[in-house]
């Protein structure tokens, strides 16, 4: 099958004919992918070095059917449409028990044992799934605890998106941050997953959105997902703006970019006793200097880091797929332009300048 495969730490996808996948084996469901969105986290994998054995296929935004199940599985059938993510969960430990499948224990038990073979081969060498999903590809072998179904209705670019980038933006303001009616809030960084987090913030009730962003097209989308203001750092200081238009700073600051600074400056957004969310993926080994006295102390601020928006994919994506059906959820806005595979490189390149919200592969 067709797939785009990366070689080396350099992010960089080849494209290529020659990738092998096996048969479901005990829980593993084969998706054809019909959709496969690009974020930057895929990227990230392709450009740093975390350790994952080379060559992989990466893709964790998917979406497609059903066309065959292994003889341990209950959740689905042949014909599904389903959408996969990347919080893997064993179902079992504490964590999965009371609901929190994103704090699992025992992710890897999603994975087949290697003694079983791999479910990438090429040339009949082993070839890395990325995160349990690989959807760069025509198909794909997943765990059933990494897909949830979606109804029929939904187009499969949209519901792609729904498997990391609204799950981690729009769960982190409703599950991890808990926005309440009324609140307010920031949100540095208005790119696929901080209009997520807007979209959230809208559905629960806030009552100021605040959109942080350089680049004025997507201050521009951001209000059209719910941004009741819109500050450009390049034409005045985001913290001193935020601090500002709401009197003294947010109950809820969010920083989806994965930059220091800005993660340093949602502290300084929040108010009094509120919170600081940290979405976006830093470099390995990345630092804050955070005040201890002033920000924690004094300030009484809380600092959390976010995984998946503290998804319950099972519940969640079924949720948001129901609220998009009934116009409540902003998902059009979120597919920029449907690519190719082959178009992979050059999406990143567009993805990486800032100029768009998301591409999906829609074509393999």
């Amino acid at each position: 099958m067709r797939a785009a495969v990366v070689h080396q730490i350099n992010g960089v996808f080849d494209v290529e004919d020659d990738v092998e996948i096996g048969t479901p084996q005990g829980r593993e469901v084969l998706v054809e992918v019909k959709a496969s969105g690009l974020c930057h986290s895929d990227l990230h994998l392709a450009e740093n070095d975390f350790g994952i054995p080379l060559p992989m296929v990466l893709g964790h935004e998917v979406a497609g059917i059903v066309t065959a199940v292994g003889p341990d599985v209950t959740d689905f059938a042949v014909g599904d449409h389903v959408v996969g993510s990347l919080v893997q969960s064993c179902g079992h430990c504490a964590a999965c028990r009371a609901g929190r499948t994103y704090q699992c224990s025992n992710p890897n038990e999603t994975l087949r044992d290697p003694a079983n073979g791999s479910r990438l081969t090429a040339g009949g060498a082993p070839v890395t799934q990325g995160m349990g999903l690989g959807g760069f590809a025509e198909q794909a072998l997943i765990h059933e605890n990494q897909l949830a179904k979606v109804p029929d209705a939904l187009p499969f670019p949209q519901a792609a998106l729904l498997g990391c980038g609204t799950v981690t933006g729009a769960g982190g303001a409703i599950n991890t941050a808990g926005v309440r009616f009324g609140d307010t809030v920031a949100v540095i960084g208005a790119g696929g997953v901080g209009l997520n987090v807007i979209s959230g913030a809208k559905i629960a009730g806030a009552d100021r959105i605040i959109a942080v962003d350089l680049q004025p097209a997507k201050l521009e989308l951001a209000a059209k997902f719910g941004a009741t203001d819109l500050v450009n750092p390049a034409e005045t200081d985001p913290v001193a703006a935020v601090l500002e238009l709401t009197g003294g700073g947010v109950d809820h600051a969010f920083e989806v970019i994965g930059l220091t600074s800005t993660s340093e400056q949602a502290i300084k957004m929040a108010r009094l006793g509120g919170g600081a969310y940290l979405i976006g993926v830093h470099k390995p080994g990345a630092t804050l200097a955070v005040d201890v006295l002033t920000d924690l102390l004094y300030g009484q601020k809380k600092v959390q880091g976010v995984y998946m928006g503290s998804t319950n994919i099972k519940h969640d994506i079924p949720y948001y797929a129901d609220l998009y059906l009934q116009g409540r959820l902003n998902l059009d806005d979120l597919v920029s332009r449907e690519i190719g595979l082959d178009q992979i490189n050059s999406a990143y390149e567009e993805l990486k300048s800032g100029s768009i919200a998301r591409s999906v592969i829609t074509s393999f």
